[in-house]
């Protein structure tokens, strides 16, 4: 069997991305609204960005976070859409193998840092509403700055296994039926046991996820239930207001997220094109609508860009 297995592998300098391999007519009437949701996340993320750095007023903690979000954003849409759509536009289905693990590890540890991004700023309104008083000293820039690097830190390194594991296998294809390098339709293609490897993905993902929104919902539970007690009139329709653009944006996330975890789970009753466009879309959707939310919901934010169009 040994002997069977090498002779099957080959040399994989690079792979080849089939979108869509039941349906590739998708492709051309795809192609227009992708461009513009992906113009809309660059644009909309550009802008708040460049409004936080210049609107003095917004250099505050819950600011700060918002721009750690943004940038994550357009990290993840530039790994992801502009390949996209090169192979819907140019037919360029090539990526090279270092491409392939590089897109494959940003996406898995980028997905996960938005998450532990949404838990941090969770955090941050729990202190603010159940803590007013000491918010001015718990979260501080020095926290921002402590938090960010958890951020980076925690999710780059226990993500990084997933593409080490995955470029060490033996391959006995090269056509990745997917439009992007997930774990799942890369190591399909190995000739060797890949039980380590989803595993490893699974045990990961869960606990990073899993944790996150865990303290997520006891933040918010902890919000809802000093909110309730208060009695004074529009106190409480103020309180929750301030969460209004965090719980949106979370929910933006969550539902995607759950939505391509159901499909893929469901992937022997449902068309695999299907999880494939969901899975571009969660990578185009929530950074297209989370500046827009809170650039909509915020005063300040608003006001800020108002000014940053004026000084044009």
């Amino acid at each position: 069997m040994a002997a069977q297995s090498n002779t099957s592998s080959i040399q994989v300098s690079e792979f080849l991305l089939i979108c869509f391999p039941n349906y590739q007519s998708w492709q051309h009437w795809l192609s227009l609204p992708l461009s513009l949701l992906f113009l809309l996340a660059m644009g909309a993320n550009t802008t708040l960005l460049i409004t936080i750095c210049l609107e003095s007023s917004l250099h505050k903690p819950m600011y700060y976070l918002l721009s750690l979000l943004s940038l994550l954003d357009v990290v993840l849409c530039l790994t992801v859409i502009p390949k996209v759509l090169d192979i819907f536009w140019f037919d360029n289905k090539a990526i090279s193998f270092s491409a392939c693990f590089l897109q494959m590890f940003i996406m898995n540890s980028f997905l996960t840092m938005e998450s532990c991004t949404f838990m941090v700023m969770a955090y941050d309104r729990y202190v603010a509403i159940c803590h007013p008083l000491r918010y001015p000293s718990i979260i501080t820039d020095q926290f921002v700055a402590k938090a960010s690097i958890f951020v980076v830190v925690r999710n780059g390194l226990l993500t990084m296994p997933i593409p080490i594991l995955s470029s060490q296998l033996r391959y006995c294809a090269k056509v990745i039926k997917n439009c992007i390098c997930t774990n799942i339709s890369v190591s399909k293609l190995s000739c060797d046991n890949i039980t380590l490897n989803r595993l490893y993905q699974f045990v990961a993902g869960w606990t990073l996820l899993g944790s996150d929104f865990i303290l997520i919902i006891l933040s918010y539970s902890f919000i809802l239930r000093v909110v309730l007690r208060i009695k004074a009139e529009g106190v409480v329709a103020k309180a929750l207001s301030t969460c209004g653009s965090h719980f949106i944006l979370i929910l933006f996330f969550s539902t995607v997220l759950l939505v391509l975890v159901i499909t893929n789970l469901a992937r022997e009753r449902i068309p695999p094109d299907v999880p494939i466009l969901l899975n571009i879309l969660h990578h185009l959707i929530p950074p297209a609508l989370n500046p827009i939310v809170y650039g909509v919901r915020t005063k300040e934010i608003k006001q800020g860009i108002q000014n940053l169009l004026k000084s044009l």
